[in-house]
């Protein structure tokens, strides 16, 4: 890896996700998605994405962008993952990412993100607020009693999510796509440096990146303790609803700290404040091998031809390696 070379020019902060057997890539003007299916073949879905959201003012104003960033992780990213599955057991089906499927799978996805991150926390740090006399009516004005039932809720938020996390990355399949989302990584980190985009090059780059989602979740969960101990403790009625209500703001906030973060890692403080977040980031992340690196690449380069950064006759797609598939998914689709 050489750390002398000149690091591009960045326009657009990409991103993306693994998804099952693959990886999904984002830029500003659409969403690559590319997946090898039993056959060994990568296959490749495009989505162009909403100019009014990706290309406009709003993307550059500080805080809402934060709130397009959640729902862009969330929406874009579980209609994604739809679309592996069927690719990875042998169902090439085109998904209308934008149909009624993907509206009712964000309606589900955020419903069961808030109801265990957010409301079972709140109730969680209610009950031993009560128990520990910090709040013996369920109410607490601003002050040194509200903050730490509000740290122990940030407390059973952050276990909840690292829980969760260490639980599923204990299933055979969740390791793969873990791997897939390490390839996701070295393959941004490898373009951000100005390198070349091969997979024997990529793999030399870090598996953690700064601007990773798992690193947005830890933030939220700091932020939302900083927010909410600034209005106390209502009602229980009153606190749910501020949970629901706030969320927008504490995913602003979040995505801001990350941006400036990522802007100044050379600040040794910086480097010091991220470390728990690049240290969650091994929960979800495994050492890819080339080929999962190979698709990860295949997806980005798909993006950077729709960023005009690229040409069609630049990217190549590789030739099927079905040595490359998961076994289990391999014998789901022996039968095609």
């Amino acid at each position: 890896m050489d750390n002398n070379k000149p690091r591009r020019e960045m326009k657009f902060n990409y991103g993306g996700q693994a998804v099952i057997e693959g990886v999904m890539m984002r830029g500003a003007h659409s969403a690559a998605v590319a997946v090898r299916n039993p056959k060994g073949e990568i296959v490749i879905h495009e989505t162009p994405l909403s100019r009014t959201l990706y290309r406009s003012k709003i993307i550059k104003t500080p805080f809402v962008r934060g709130v397009i960033g959640l729902w862009d992780a969330i929406g874009l990213g579980t209609r994604a993952l739809m679309w592996a599955a069927d690719v990875a057991v042998g169902e090439d089906e085109e998904v209308d990412f934008n149909g009624p499927i993907g509206w009712a799978t964000i309606a589900f996805s955020l419903a069961l993100g808030m109801g265990l991150f957010f409301l079972v926390p709140t109730l969680g740090a209610a009950g031993l607020g009560n128990l520990l006399g910090l709040t013996p009516d369920g109410v607490a004005p601003i002050g040194f009693n509200a903050f730490l039932v509000n740290l122990i809720e940030g407390a059973i938020q952050i276990t909840l999510l690292i829980g969760y996390i260490w639980a599923i990355g204990r299933i055979p399949d969740v390791k793969r796509l873990f791997g897939y989302h390490g390839a996701e990584h070295k393959t941004i980190n490898a373009y951000e440096a100005g390198a070349e985009l091969t997979p024997e090059i990529v793999a030399q780059y870090p598996i953690e990146h700064p601007r990773c989602g798992t690193a947005f979740l830890l933030t939220v969960a700091f932020v939302s303790v900083l927010i909410f101990s600034l209005l106390g403790r209502p009602p229980l009625p009153l606190l749910i609803l501020s949970r629901l209500i706030f969320i927008p703001v504490i995913a602003g906030v979040a995505y801001e700290a990350l941006q400036f973060s990522a802007r100044n890692l050379h600040n040794p403080i910086i480097r010091a404040i991220i470390k728990p977040n690049l240290a969650l980031q091994h929960l979800t992340t495994r050492e890819p091998d080339l080929h999962m690196i190979e698709v990860a690449i295949v997806s980005f380069e798909r993006v950077l031809v729709s960023e005009g950064i690229l040409r069609e006759d630049e990217v190549v797609i590789p030739a099927p390696r079905p040595e490359a598939v998961s076994p289990t998914l391999a014998a789901t689709g022996s039968g095609d």
